[in-house]
């Protein structure tokens, strides 16, 4: 599995419009969302940018994969590359047209609900097909890029790639005596560790499953939607996953341990539907939903 070459642009037939320069990125209105050294932002009808110091183009690579060896419905991808200076990484990637699942929820009923489910059951299934290039790692076969593992000191990297899930589990282990937190308590993770997460094959993994992330669209085929909102059925609209910036090979109970974390206030019955299109994990999920909260505290 080789890392694709960066620079990277489609071919220009493939294009649906002449590529945004960086000035037209640059001077974009239409922010989509903006964190920590990272801005989407939409340039007209088709694309949609993602640029900034701390963009890893590895995200762009990841949908690249998916799309060529998948059919998990992912934005494509057209251009990948670096500003002059190299400071500044930009992917520009095709512009979902729809909404986000966060916003439609509370509008669907039960059966609209089941049918998003059943979809997205679909779509975690077909990319667990991605075999790992080797033990618990990202496309290339590098480090993870889930932020738990992030670090600001360089020599001392926890995000692999790991050869085993013990190996996984030091380095969680690491980060947490690297915060600061009490030697007896990581010992105690530890004892836990050693015990409970064993036997989680590496499977390709979003690892960061939530209803912001997932665009829903109408499918080509489709009449078109009404004013008020989508015709919720299996056969009119697709799901899309979008935001894959933490994507690898991760262990088996971690998307399901993220997404409900990612339940965030519990403000709906989001986590209901997480069991239904995810294997869970109860167990893993409450020892990492301990750590977790304190690594974020």
């Amino acid at each position: 599995m080789t890392p694709f070459s960066i620079p990277y642009f489609a071919d220009e037939a493939n294009l649906p419009a002449s590529l945004p320069t960086a000035e037209e990125i640059a001077s974009s209105t239409d922010l989509l969302s903006e964190t920590g050294g990272r801005r989407v932002v939409g340039v007209g009808d088709h694309y949609v940018v993602k640029y900034g110091m701390r963009v890893d183009l590895l995200e762009g690579e990841t949908m690249l994969l998916l799309e060529r060896s998948t059919t998990v419905p992912v934005p494509r991808v057209y251009a990948m590359y670096q500003s002059a200076d190299k400071k500044v990484n930009y992917i520009v990637m095709e512009r979902i047209i729809g909404s986000t699942l966060k916003s439609e929820w509370t509008r669907l009923d039960q059966s609209a609900k089941e049918a998003v489910s059943f979809q997205l059951r679909a779509i975690i299934s077909e990319m667990r097909k991605l075999e790992s290039p080797g033990g618990y790692c990202s496309v290339g076969r590098r480090e993870l890029s889930d932020d738990l593992f992030w670090t600001n000191d360089p020599t001392k990297p926890f995000a692999g790639p790991f050869d085993t899930e013990s190996d996984l589990n030091n380095a969680v282990i690491a980060k947490y005596l690297e915060s600061g937190y009490s030697r007896y308590k990581a010992d105690h993770y530890a004892r836990t560790f050693e015990q409970l997460f064993q036997n989680h094959g590496p499977v390709f993994s979003h690892a960061d499953f939530q209803k912001k992330n997932i665009m829903i669209r109408k499918r080509s085929t489709a009449e078109t939607m009404e004013e008020d909102g989508m015709c919720w059925n299996a056969a009119n609209v697709e799901g899309v996953l979008i935001d894959w910036e933490f994507a690898g090979w991760y262990p088996s109970y971690w998307e399901y341990s993220r997404a409900i974390l990612g339940c965030g206030l519990w403000e709906d019955d989001w986590s209901y539907w997480v069991d239904q299109i995810l294997e869970p994990f109860r167990v893993e999920y409450a020892w990492t939903e301990q750590l977790f909260r304190e690594l974020w505290s």
